[in-house]
């Protein structure tokens, strides 16, 4: 086989259509959970910094996860694959939909999330080497189209259902979804796969779990003991160390289990960087927009979820059309547009008031997914399209961890920001107060202080998009780096492995 498969035969769309639908439903379930955390802490008695978990708990797992993708993609067929993250996806909603306390719902996203970390690079992995660079913009479009239908769909369904049933039922509705979506695999996926001689090195996933995992159980604790906490900043170390001795590892492999070869093509460096930053920068909208409206504001779970509906279906919308736009112009002017527009936005979420009117939150957010739209999947395109083909489960295993620990790291810093400026705040505003200091003005004092928190959250969160920007400036058309008549004799093989 001298052609890469890409170029020779026609893409697996019969594959492709059972991975995205897989992929639909747990990118679904993510955007279904974020509107139902305030009812959560209501139920459940847990403050903003213990509820994150749910979130930074996810990422948690799938940064643990994902680094042992390259490998699991190289050594076991799709179908073998996608049985097993579905199935671990269906376990984990069928825990969190019978959870009575919170540490029993935080199990059941976790074993979610080991679902999740399995599926998105495995998806990711059979795009790439299904068409051809020249086609992969549009492609990845269509892809991006199909995921954000999940965003559009679900904060507007998760205010439906937490306004007019209990908030299990979010994970209720999901499971006999996750579970036909399984049998379909069964009965349609076909197992193609020779047989692979491919040895896991433990060590290597020993150092890259504590690594991985001290680091964003350490940011994340940060929100709730404070960053003096020897829990806090014990583990950020210990995970550091693990995971500079886990880079050094993977250089002297012969086969490592995770690449870090792959950044020493620039392009591809260059929108890992972009991507983690905007990724921390994004999740101050996901996690601290719904606190706004339905802590401070009063707004129903309903009214929240609308307000979401129109950036998420305008992203969506945008999506085919950013791939199409990346495929003629590049990825460098999408991506400073975008981010431009995601910069200001932000900077605006940090002006809000208790007068705000729900019209402008709306368009506002809409504004800010418009510009998040020409950015996420043009940038992480253009970055995979220097590599190799044998690099591409490396590429795909690197940018999905990257983005779990940003985006855990953004969500645990931003809301240690806003528990830090609230606290800060409540102590500021009730040594000024005047008089006895009642249980209503105690009230507004908790409630002033939380929104100068989240003010000031934003703020940063604009602040840390700049610097996005500023690296967007560097981004050049990448073009597939060339490699030997033995590497691409290699990379043919990863190609006939995966499709």
């Amino acid at each position: 086989m001298d052609q890469p498969i890409n170029q020779t035969s026609r893409p697996p769309y019969g594959i492709l259509a059972v991975l995205m639908v897989g992929a639909f439903i747990a990118f679904l379930n993510n955007t279904l959970l974020n509107i139902a955390l305030p009812s959560i802490m209501a139920d459940l008695k847990v403050d903003a910094a213990t509820v994150q978990w749910l979130t930074t708990g996810f990422m948690l797992v799938n940064g643990i996860m994902i680094p042992t993708t390259a490998y699991l993609i190289q050594k076991y067929s799709v179908r073998r694959l996608f049985l097993v993250a579905m199935g671990l996806f269906a376990a984990g909603t069928i825990i969190a939909g019978s959870a009575h306390i919170f540490p029993l719902l935080l199990t059941g996203r976790m074993v979610q999330a080991s679902g999740t970390a399995i599926m998105m690079p495995l998806l990711m992995n059979v795009m790439l080497v299904s068409f051809p660079i020249e086609k992969r913009g549009t492609a990845m479009g269509v892809f991006g189209l199909i995921m954000m239908a999940a965003p559009a769909i679900g904060p507007t369904l998760s205010g439906w259902i937490v306004e007019h049933y209990h908030w299990r039922m979010l994970f209720h509705f999901v499971t006999p979804i996750a579970v036909s979506v399984f049998l379909l695999g069964l009965f349609l996926l076909k197992d193609k796969k020779e047989k692979v001689h491919l040895r896991l090195d433990l060590f290597s996933l020993l150092l890259s779990s504590v690594g991985f995992g001290g680091l964003l159980y350490g940011f994340s604790s940060a929100g709730s003991k404070g960053w003096d906490s020897p829990q806090v900043y014990a583990t950020i170390i210990i995970g550091a160390t693990s995971l500079v001795w886990f880079i050094l590892r993977q250089s002297q492999l012969e086969k490592p289990m995770l690449n870090f070869g792959i950044y020493k093509y620039p392009m591809f460096a260059l929108s890992s960087a972009i991507s983690m930053v905007v990724n921390m920068a994004m999740f101050s909208g996901m996690l601290l927009i719904p606190i706004y409206v339905q802590t401070l504001r009063g707004i129903s779970p309903l009214d929240a979820g609308l307000l979401m509906l129109p950036g998420a279906l305008l992203m969506a919308v945008m999506s085919p059309i950013t791939g199409r736009l990346f495929d003629k112009f590049g990825g460098k002017i999408l991506a400073i547009t975008g981010l431009t527009i995601m910069t200001v936005t932000t900077f605006y979420f940090s002006r809000l008031t208790f007068e705000t009117p729900y019209t402008y939150l709306m368009m506002l957010h809409a504004l800010r997914m418009f510009g998040m739209s020409m950015v996420f999947m043009p940038v992480s395109t253009n970055g995979l399209n220097q590599l190799p083909t044998r690099f591409y489960p490396h590429g795909t295993a690197m940018n999905n961890t990257l983005n779990q620990v940003s985006g855990a790291i953004g969500t645990a810093l931003l809301v240690t920001v806003m528990s830090t400026r609230t606290e800060s705040q409540t102590l500021k505003l009730s040594a000024e107060a005047t008089g006895a200091v009642t249980t209503e003005l105690q009230q507004q004092i908790a409630m002033q202080a939380m929104l100068n928190g989240i003010n000031y959250s934003f703020l940063v969160s604009s602040i840390i998009a700049v610097v996005a920007l500023i690296l967007a400036f560097f981004i050049k058309r990448a073009t597939q780096a060339e490699d030997t008549t033995e590497q691409k004799q290699e990379g043919n093989k990863v190609v006939a492995k995966l499709v």
